[in-house]
């Protein structure tokens, strides 16, 4: 394809690129506005064309104009004053959810390699209880049986830490650390996402499936069902960014792995930022309202059902205008 070729069949592309840029320039709701999945597809196509026409050595117009229209487009998406109030007011509303859509397969992936290895041991291990030996020890096994027991002093993790609020930071800090692993592990071509979602699912189901079998489910799903809501939907969640990664680093396209790296990087970090404020927020409920034993289960399981229809509602419907 010749440089004359190349302008004519991208033309109309660049155009209306450049009609968004334009608009963007204008309002603050007009640039957010654009921060969605058609913005962003548009930016990652003059972004290829970049690269194929520096491949080719094209005209330098051709390659000034796509440098322009990337580089501009660059700074609307990842502008850095977003760790203002308004830009994290911003996020919550509409870039967090947004970012979730726009990486739905990553998403659905993630989803699939967590819940459904946890739902098929869940269900092998309360029809055969020694079954949970193939992901833990006797010891843990036991030590779980102990925790949810109904004569235990306090439902979930002994509290050893002495108090409510420093269960908070334990639960932050465990959770976050599992979540760390989940994204982190993208980084080895995706395989250490796949690995540890696919680890923590077959544990957290033979738990559950071990509690059952010993007759615990009456303090086991009560204390997790409220909580899970944000935790496990925050797992997914560092899972997909972490296949995200992989998938920069498996198929990198026209683009050297560590340009395809940082670019999946950057249009993740609005999940990683979003994931982190729902541990925060599961971590509450796990150490203030999980635990208590006043709270009656009724109230426990209908608190649990608002949550994952606030979380799902919010996720799948939070920001569209903008879509």
């Amino acid at each position: 394809m010749t440089p004359l070729q190349f302008e004519r069949a991208h033309e109309a592309t660049w155009a209306a690129f450049e009609q968004q840029l334009a608009q963007a320039r204008g309002s603050r709701s007009q640039r957010a506005a654009l921060g969605g999945p058609g913005f962003l597809a548009a930016y990652r196509q003059c972004c290829e064309h970049l690269a194929l026409a520096r491949d080719r050595g094209y005209p330098v117009h051709v390659l000034e104009r796509l440098e322009r229209m990337t580089a501009e487009g660059h700074q609307l998406i990842y502008r850095r004053h977003s760790w203002g109030l308004s830009g994290l007011l911003a996020l919550a509303r509409s870039g967090f959810p947004r970012a979730v859509r726009a990486h739905w397969p990553h998403v659905l992936i993630a989803a699939l390699l967590l819940v459904g290895p946890m739902l098929v041991m869940l269900v092998a291990v309360a029809r055969r209880p020694e079954l949970v030996t193939t992901v833990m020890s006797p010891g843990t096994a036991a030590s779980y049986e102990q925790m949810y027991s109904p004569a235990a002093e306090s439902i979930g993790r002994p509290r050893t830490a002495g108090t409510d609020t420093a269960m908070f930071g334990f639960y932050i800090y465990n959770n976050i650390g599992i979540a760390f692993q989940c994204f982190a592990g993208g980084v080895l071509f995706g395989i250490g996402s796949l690995w540890f979602l696919l680890q923590n699912g077959l544990l957290i189901g033979a738990t559950a499936g071990y509690l059952v079998a010993r007759g615990l489910s009456g303090t086991f799903f009560p204390f997790v069902a409220t909580h899970s809501a944000f935790e496990l939907t925050a797992i997914v969640l560092a899972g997909a960014a972490g296949l995200r990664l992989g998938q920069a680093l498996v198929a990198p396209g026209r683009q050297r792995r560590s340009q395809a790296l940082a670019q999946a990087g950057r249009e993740t970090a609005p999940i990683v930022y979003g994931l982190v404020a729902m541990l925060v927020i599961a971590a509450l409920l796990e150490a203030f309202w999980s635990s208590s034993a006043w709270m009656p289960v009724q109230a426990k399981f209908g608190a649990a059902a608002l949550c994952w229809l606030a979380v799902l509602s919010y996720l799948l419907r939070a920001g569209r205008h903008g879509d």
